[in-house]
């Protein structure tokens, strides 16, 4: 008879088997389909913003720090509703949301929102986001955990622990990074981008229907249709408010981490959807790998971890390209490693699924102050980016049973001791180099690094001593003269601009992040004051875009006066020590501080000496540019860079339509494209390609290294006439522009990827 039961069940238990795989299926698929689009509209959108704010990488540091307070108001959201609402009504409250949302779709920047303000823009951009893509993230941001709690109450076999459903959601949310740049980015534009995305919006509404009615299928037959959907049949005990203030400490760490290497790293190459989201995919990697009973990666790194973070923070006092590749290998690694340390704590500590959406709602709360420390808070107190190795040191804090073993008080004051005398030692080793007793130079602080690292790795195998001696390496950076410590710094939102002297103490420079920005010689080689600034570096007086000022002269037959002049771009202020009387120059700069830098004549003396009165006008020069009459200038120079990144919206064929229509007939426009990391005379190329009726040259001077004198330099020439490329031509460096077989980036579509693939082939 039992194998006659068994028989006669087997069918019931196959249909049974089949019903939860198809319930774990939709719940699985719509938590990937939710992840998706609410990790593609984050570069999709802060792309279309980007131009209004001069391309500055502040711009994505600020949309994180929006895009997780709108993930916080989402889990709270779902909080409430899960808490407080009947389970019967939850899924149409939730439905309702989604539809009012749909209303607000496409997303995009409203056409009639206004320009921003000149200077910090903080809050005009997260009043954008707010606009133009708030209230569809935040409907989307609550699905995560109202899946993963209706699931819990499906009856399906792993109802009762549902955090591994987390794992689909970031498989969506690493798959959408990983795609907008390599897929979408390169073969849709933003207009086509936003369409798409309206389309799997809907999708989901339906999927989450779905979703909804599968839970109340299940509590349709019980007795459980009127509790909200939190209540549980047991429910746990709360968790204690130390357990709550470790996931905000855990979450707010790699939060925060994220936003400062992300700023770090686009700072000197671009502002651009590739440079943002990959260390956001491998972020969210990291609760992938980790997010599961059995972890890729182990839990514990007792050596490693120390290890990379000490390497960064020698790195960081490097100067130049070299300190910059260096923290930029080792920080991705160091990044990545306390992120999943951090990651896999939030998950040892995770709570019974009675309380999942509470875990969620703490752990994002953590997520937002984190970003906001990075994003808002740092750059208004700290001159330099510390933050990145702040959070880098307060990361080892994260360590596994960093603070499960109480150290004894005898411990506690040795330690003390120990780093009172280091510091003091350190101190004293800086006074010495900033005297000229002690080399200033890389071997000193080899040698300070080199012993707390040996003594981390040799000498202790204590978590806490170890997290100690990466601290005092911390202090050491701060301490010792380095390239962190280099100089007169001042951050604004587009960055740190610090004004340094040479070595040789001869000139002074300006730099912004990595890359030098002006120079101007102080002293001769004899140590005699200079009477008259000559400009330096890309300015000098032989260089294609000091001669374009000639050339421009000869164009338009105003070589006794009467010139128009623009440039975009004012950097120290080089370029206006080739005025001559009667003629108008007017400089355009996004950043005040910039304007302040080279209006200071105890820094820079070009403006004071050359042009006390010269015109600067802020903002953004596509915005006002625009203001401008047509042919209003007769010699147009396009040089806004940060740091080594370009302005993307400056080198469209919209922008250079722009500027042909502020040229006069015989007009000159110049156009730097001098780059380390893309190619941009390509990019230029494919755009004259677009603009039929007009003449272009490139001019590629092929300086050999002169120190801050010369520095070699690529600008493009473009006419409207052919008579006025005349004096451009017989320039001793100007050569034919090569072909390109790119697409041309438009307002609606760019491929910064691309770019840097042509620049390293």
């Amino acid at each position: 008879m039992d194998a006659v039961a068994q028989s006669r069940s087997a069918p019931g238990l196959r249909a049974l088997g089949r019903s939860a795989a198809a319930g774990l299926a939709l719940f699985a698929g719509t938590m990937f389909l939710s992840a998706l689009l609410l990790f593609s509209v984050q570069p999709m959108f802060a792309k279309m913003v980007l131009p209004h704010l001069g391309g500055s990488p502040s711009v994505w540091a600020v949309s994180m720090v929006f895009f997780q307070a709108a993930l916080l108001a989402g889990y709270c959201y779902a909080h409430l509703l899960n808490r407080h609402v009947p389970a019967r009504i939850a899924p149409i409250a939730h439905l309702s949301l989604l539809a009012v949302a749909a209303l607000t779709l496409p997303v995009g920047l409203p056409t009639a929102w206004t320009d921003p303000p000149a200077g910090d823009a903080y809050l005009w951009l997260i009043g954008a986001l707010a606009v133009g893509v708030g209230l569809p993230f935040f409907a989307i941001s609550a699905s995560a955990p109202l899946l993963q709690s209706w699931f819990a109450r499906t009856g399906h076999p792993h109802a009762d622990d549902p955090y591994f459903l987390y794992g689909a959601s970031n498989l969506g949310s690493l798959l959408a990074l990983l795609a907008y740049p390599f897929l979408i980015e390169p073969n849709a534009g933003l207009v086509h981008q936003a369409r798409i995305w309206a389309g799997g919006f809907l999708l989901l509404v339906l999927a989450i229907a779905a979703c909804g009615l599968a839970m109340l299928a299940h509590l349709w037959g019980s007795a459980a249709t009127t509790a909200p959907c939190g209540h549980a049949a047991s429910p746990a005990a709360s968790p204690a408010w130390r357990e709550r203030l470790a996931w905000i400490g855990l979450a707010a760490v790699p939060s925060g981490l994220l936003v400062a290497f992300t700023s770090f790293v686009s700072t000197d190459i671009a502002s651009a959807p590739f440079l943002w989201v990959i260390p956001l995919a491998m972020f969210l990697l990291t609760f992938i790998l980790v997010f599961k009973d059995k972890p890729v990666i182990p839990h514990d790194w007792p050596l490693l971890h120390p290890v990379l973070v000490g390497i960064v923070l020698l790195g960081m006092t490097l100067p130049g390209n070299q300190g910059w590749t260096l923290v930029l290998v080792t920080g991705t690694a160091a990044f990545f490693l306390t992120t999943i340390v951090a990651h896999r704590e939030l998950y040892e500590r995770r709570p019974a699924s009675g309380h999942l959406t509470e875990f969620y709602l703490w752990m994002s709360l953590g997520g937002v102050l984190g970003g906001m420390f990075a994003a808002l808070l740092a750059p208004r107190i700290f001159s330099v980016i510390w933050e990145f190795p702040l959070l880098l040191v307060l990361g080892l804090l994260c360590r596994p049973g960093m603070f499960r073993r109480p150290a004894t008080v005898a411990e506690v004051k040795r330690c003390a001791l120990v780093a009172c005398l280091v510091i003091v030692a350190i101190s004293a080793l800086a006074h010495a180099m900033q005297a000229g007793l002690v080399s200033s130079g890389l071997l000193p602080r080899l040698v300070v690094f080199g012993a707390l690292a040996f003594a981390a790795v040799f000498l202790t195998r204590d978590i806490h001593h170890q997290a100690g001696l990466v601290a005092l390496m911390g202090a050491a950076l701060l301490l010792l003269p380095s390239a962190m410590t280099r100089g007169d710094a001042e951050r604004s939102f587009f960055g740190v601009h610090r004004i340094a002297v040479s070595t040789d103490r001869q000139t002074r420079l300006l730099m912004h992040g990595t890359t030098l920005h002006g120079a101007e010689r102080i002293l001769d080689g004899a140590g005699k004051a200079i009477a008259a600034p000559t400009p330096a570096t890309y300015y000098y007086p032989e260089g294609p875009m000091a001669r374009g000022v000639e050339a421009a002269r000869i164009a338009t037959g105003k070589r006794d006066g009467g010139l128009s002049v623009g440039m975009v771009g004012l950097g120290a202020g080089s370029m206006a020590c080739y005025a001559r009387p009667g003629e108008a120059w007017r400089f355009y700069e996004i950043d005040p501080v910039v304007a302040r830098i080279a209006r200071d004549p105890a820094r820079f003396s070009f403006l004071s000496r050359c042009q006390p009165d010269a015109k600067i006008v802020l903002g953004d020069a596509r915005l006002t540019l625009a203001r401008e009459p047509a042919g209003l200038f007769d010699y147009l120079i396009i040089d806004a860079f940060s740091s080594d990144a370009v302005p993307v919206h400056l080198l469209t064929v919209e922008a250079v339509r722009l500027y042909l229509g502020r040229l006069s007939a015989n007009g000159i426009l110049a156009m730097h494209v001098s780059n380390r990391h893309l190619d941009l005379v390509d990019v230029v190329a494919a755009v004259i390609r677009e603009i039929p009726g007009i003449h272009a040259l490139l001019a590629d001077d092929g300086v050999t290294d002169k120190g801050f004198d010369r520095a070699t330099s690529h600008v493009v020439f473009i006419t409207k006439s052919k008579e006025a490329m005349e004096p451009v031509r017989v320039l001793p460096y100007m050569v034919a522009m090569p072909a390109s077989g790119t697409r041309a980036w438009t307002d609606d579509y760019s491929d910064i990827l691309g770019a840097i693939l042509r620049k390293r082939r």
